[in-house]
Formats: C-alpha cells, sequence, structure tokens
C-alpha cells in the first residue's frame, strides 16, 4: 500500500485525543454542493447490487465498496482498469473523484459500463478546476464536455457542476497560503485559521451556479449515464 494512502488513513481514523482535538477544529469543507445535482435517493435509486469505486476507507451502505487497499470498509482491493466483476452486475455505480487517479481512464469507464446492469445508472464525478492531489498519484483533469464523449454505449442523461467557481477560489487561496508557510505546524494552523474565516463565502455558488459562466472556473463536474 502507497505510505500516503496510509498514513492519511490513519490520520483520519485516529482515536487520540490530538487527532479528536484536529478534527474538532478542521473548518468546515470550503464548498456546497449544487442542489440541482441529481441524487441516488431523489433520482436514482438503488438496486440490489450497487458499486462504489474508490470509497477507501469510508462507509458505503448498499454498495460493494472496491478500491486499490483493502482498509475498513472495503470490501474488495481491485484496479478499475480491470474490475473483478461479471457483466451487467450493478444496478448502480458511484465513481466520485476517481478517474483523475487512473492511467486510462478510458478504459475505466469501459469497465464501470460493462459491469454496470442494462437499465442502470453510473455516476460519475471528476475535478476541473482543483489543485494537484495524490491517491496515490494524479494524472488529469476532465470537462463536462469530456466526459460526455466518454458515455460509449451509454446515454447521457444529466450533467452539471457538483461545486462551483467559489470552491476552486477558496481552495487555491487556502493551498496558496500553506505554500508560503516553512513549516507544518504554521501551515495546519493557517488552514485553520483561513478556512474558519472564509469559508461562509462557499455560499455564493449558490447563486453563481445557476449562470453558464460557471463553467470557466467550476471546481467538480458530474454525469448521469444510463445504460439501455
Amino acid at each position: 500500500m502507497s505510505h500516503g494512502v496510509r498514513e492519511l488513513h490513519e490520520v483520519r481514523r485516529a482515536s487520540g485525543w490530538k487527532q479528536r482535538l484536529r478534527r474538532w477544529l478542521e473548518p468546515p469543507v470550503p464548498f456546497v454542493r449544487n442542489p440541482a445535482e441529481p441524487t441516488s435517493t431523489r433520482d436514482f435509486p438503488m438496486g440490489r447490487w450497487n458499486l462504489f469505486v474508490g470509497g477507501a476507507g469510508s462507509e458505503t451502505p448498499g454498495f460493494v465498496n472496491v478500491d486499490l487497499f483493502l482498509l475498513p470498509g472495503v470490501d474488495v482491493a481491485a484496479d478499475a482498469h480491470d474490475l473483478p466483476f461479471a457483466d451487467g452486475v450493478f444496478t448502480r455505480i458511484e465513481c466520485d473523484a476517481v478517474l483523475e487517479h487512473t492511467k486510462d481512464p478510458a478504459r475505466v469507464m469501459r469497465e464501470l459500463e460493462r459491469v454496470l446492469a442494462p437499465g442502470g445508472h453510473l455516476h460519475v464525478v471528476t475535478p476541473f478546476c482543483h489543485p494537484y492531489h495524490e491517491y496515490p498519484e494524479d494524472y488529469c483533469r476532465f470537462t463536462i464536455a469530456a466526459l460526455r464523449e466518454m458515455a460509449g454505449g451509454m446515454q447521457v442523461i444529466a450533467s452539471g457542476w457538483r461545486t462551483g467557481p467559489t470552491a476552486t477560489f477558496l481552495i487555491v487561496v487556502l493551498e496558496y497560503a500553506k505554500m508560503l508557510l516553512p513549516w507544518r505546524a504554521w501551515r495546519v494552523m493557517a488552514h485553520g485559521v483561513l478556512g474558519w474565516l472564509l469559508f461562509p463565502l462557499r455560499y455564493l455558488d449558490l447563486i453563481l451556479l445557476k449562470r453558464p459562466e460557471s463553467r470557466r472556473l467550476g471546481n467538480h463536474c458530474y454525469v448521469w449515464y444510463r445504460k439501455p
């Protein structure tokens, strides 16, 4: 397992008082999700078998959780380029912020299409204007148009922005501020202070996401596909 991934997982799940205090002081995330994005509970219910790709150590109720590393909560350790499942098994597939970490996104999309059941839905979320982040590596970025072109034999039934230009601005400001500081303790402090000061600005995206210009600085985009 990548040492970076292991360390990240251990920090997030550690139960010591220092880790609990750090999580308690962690500022709110610098983004709001687009309320217009279709959701599984509202628009595309899950079936008997559902697949979550890249769930790491998170809880994914109702899904078979697949990730590269067998962390707690992961049901199957596998590479998304070569999924160990039969054709047409899953009614719903979630692929959230995974494609940018794959060497051959087109091949991964064909694997997801292969294991998706006829009539089933695939939900893909990818970054566009977002900082480099390793898990264990970061290869590329996507526009909505690029994701639509990767549909293969599936139908595109919905697409848009999950997080908007304000999220991009706030994340870049936080990363830039930390980059200027020489010591890790200072960077942690800067993240906390700036995060708490700036997070109310995230609600501007509830307005900006309604404007077509948001695509120029959109943070994450999504596409829903349906397999005929």
